[in-house]
């Protein structure tokens, strides 16, 4: 009897956990749904405003309702003063970039920076706050190229990096003016990597035959289920080679005084050590920078939201879940 209500509570406890994930599945897939209803186009905060209001909450708690009212009112007075002077304050334009493999905010950048471009300055800065632990080779440079349009622009560009920067985050984050980093970010992971499974063993012993047909020596290198060859792993160790040098010709372009040799290891360093190294400029939060460059700026915030197919906000949904 004990045996029975043993195995009936494992039954439930497995009909239960199919049921969460059934739960779960479908709940990612509303979520998706649902996010993709949201309109195409491009939205800009004022961020002085948001820092502001952050602050007067402080200042009215702290300081009273009247003293509280003086200061907002010299504060009005100050910029009706500057703006009857026809005074223009410097622009600072803040993008951010949250990496996955595929790259895929990329299409948002190329929407964001075209933005920027079509009314700043040489006197205004761009702040891209970058979050990026590296993917594909193509989409990642694709995106390192949109960041080069605004230096092209003579705009001083400014990435953030408060979290993590590697691989092809720092093939991004190299091409800035100035880079600054909080403390323990992690910078580097200067390498290329290329790896997949082979099942011909297992397709062998249970007697499946695979065949494929190229046209070209190297149409095809290594295969998943294939039998490989020394000379197919020899042409991709090559190729991946290839990358990695242009990989270090693009950083040695964009700061030459670093040691290439030295920080192209694939190793990662956290930002205290990866300034030592001249990966970065300046120890620094995005935070701190924003919170200077409002005493003397406006500050924008530019979001492009585009409409994702359906099929890509379900895979979206699924490696979100995956990773938490």
């Amino acid at each position: 009897m004990i045996e029975f209500f043993f195995d009936y509570g494992l039954f439930l406890a497995k009909l239960g956990t199919v049921a969460v994930i059934i739960v779960v599945v479908v709940g990612v897939i509303a979520a998706s749904a649902k996010r993709g209803m949201h309109q195409e186009g491009l939205s800009v905060e004022h961020l002085n405003e948001r820092l502001e209001a952050l602050g007067d909450t402080v200042r009215r708690a702290v300081h009273g309702k009247e003293q509280f009212k003086q200061t907002a009112k010299e504060r009005k007075k100050e910029r009706k003063e500057l703006a009857n002077k026809g005074s223009q304050r410097r622009r600072v334009y803040v993008i951010d970039f949250k990496g996955d493999i595929r790259a895929t905010a990329t299409s948002s950048l190329r929407e964001e920076v075209s933005a920027v471009l079509a009314v700043a300055s040489e006197d205004d800065r761009v702040l891209v706050r970058l979050e990026n632990s590296g993917g594909t080779v193509h989409e990642h440079g694709l995106a390192a190229s949109q960041l080069l349009r605004i230096t092209a622009k003579n705009i001083p560009l400014i990435v953030s990096v408060d979290k993590v920067a590697a691989s092809g985050g720092y093939l991004m984050a190299c091409v800035a003016s100035h880079i600054i980093a909080a403390p323990f970010a992690i910078i580097g992971s200067i390498g290329v990597i290329a790896q997949l499974p082979n099942f011909h063993r297992f397709l062998e012993d249970r007697g499946v035959d695979f065949e494929q047909v190229t046209a070209g020596r190297y149409k095809r290198t290594l295969t998943l289920f294939g039998k490989n060859t020394e000379e197919g792993r020899g042409k991709l160790k090559e190729e991946i080679e290839d990358v990695h040098e242009l990989f270090k010709t693009q950083i040695s372009g964009h700061r030459p005084e670093i040691d290439i040799d030295r920080v192209s290891t694939g190793e990662h360093w956290y930002g205290t050590r990866a300034l030592e190294l001249g990966l970065i400029d300046e120890i620094r939060t995005s935070d701190d920078f924003l919170s200077d460059a409002a005493v003397e700026s406006d500050l924008y915030h530019l979001t492009f939201k585009r409409r994702r197919p359906f099929q890509e906000r379900l895979l979206g949904g699924a490696e979100s879940l995956l990773a938490r």
